[in-house]
């Protein structure tokens, strides 16, 4: 099979001129943007730029990634071009929020995703806490990619990454439980319009998000990740470290982006993504 990224032509390469001119902005969040045939991670080249003193809103997209990950070190692997994989470099402490909202990053960069996707593909994303973006495919709800931050430069930046299925079809999926924006019968697979739709959507949520000094009320952050999460109001098994786990019902999303579980007893506790090992429906 020919390595030309113009040998499978459902599958066009992205043109990362195009998308720097429409997207860069004298007053805009985003200040380069590259995109490249191959690599191991992209959220570990982008740390790497941002300990060299690299500016906010640098975007590093990839056209594979070989060693992709997700939360936990877990694995992400797709065919060259059937994805969005990218990471987004950001210095919130620039812009006067504190660390203590930062946690609230992977949760905006899912609203962002899913307002942009719906939007775009005519697709409706639900999200499952903290960091997977959910479709459903044909009677059943499979994932259709995960968030990945990072802190970098010391503690100074975060790295946010994006990994989205976009034509993938059945036979290439890595787990029957995964999904894609073609599988779940999008009205539009175009990756070069999609990666547009997606940074504008975060560019305007982060803008209003740093506005309001990270405050998740004050932004109505935390109301537009409620209106989407598809975690609350389901019986979850939370398994954390230790071999622990909770089981109760998700009732909230609490002002820390902490996920509330009212346990059988009646007590509820948050707990945070570094928390739990795994989240699952019982």
């Amino acid at each position: 099979m020919s390595d030309s990224p113009w040998s499978d032509l459902d599958r066009p390469p992205l043109r990362g001129g195009q998308l720097g001119r429409s997207l860069i902005r004298p007053d805009g969040l985003w200040t380069e943007l590259e995109v490249v045939d191959s690599t191991g991670s992209t959220n570990s080249d982008l740390a790497a730029r941002a300990a060299s003193g690299a500016a906010e809103g640098a975007v590093l997209i990839a056209e594979v990634q070989t060693h992709g990950r997700g939360r936990l070190e877990r694995s992400w692997s797709a065919p060259p071009r059937s994805g969005i994989f990218l990471s987004l470099l950001l210095r919130p402490g620039d812009a006067g929020v504190p660390k203590e909202h930062w946690s609230w990053l992977p949760l905006l960069v899912g609203v962002a995703a899913a307002s942009a996707l719906g939007q775009t593909a005519g697709v409706d994303v639900r999200l499952k806490w903290p960091n997977d973006l959910l479709v459903q495919v044909g009677d059943e709800e499979r994932k259709l990619g995960g968030i990945l931050t990072e802190l970098a430069d010391g503690g100074k930046a975060v790295i946010a990454g994006l990994g989205l299925n976009v034509t993938l079809k059945e036979t290439e999926l890595p787990v029957p439980t995964a999904g894609s924006l073609a599988l779940a019968g999008a009205q539009l697979t175009d990756r070069q319009i999609l990666v547009r739709a997606l940074l504008r959507s975060f560019e305007e949520l982060y803008g209003e998000w740093c506005a309001d000094a990270g405050d998740p009320a004050a932004s109505r952050l935390r109301d537009a990740y409620l209106d989407v999460c598809a975690t609350l109001d389901r019986e979850v098994r939370a398994l954390l470290p230790g071999e622990r786990e909770l089981v109760g019902r998700a009732v909230d999303v609490d002002a820390a982006g902490r996920l509330v579980i009212r346990a059988e007893d009646g007590d509820e506790h948050a707990v945070s993504a570094g928390d739990v090992v795994h989240l699952r429906g019982v």
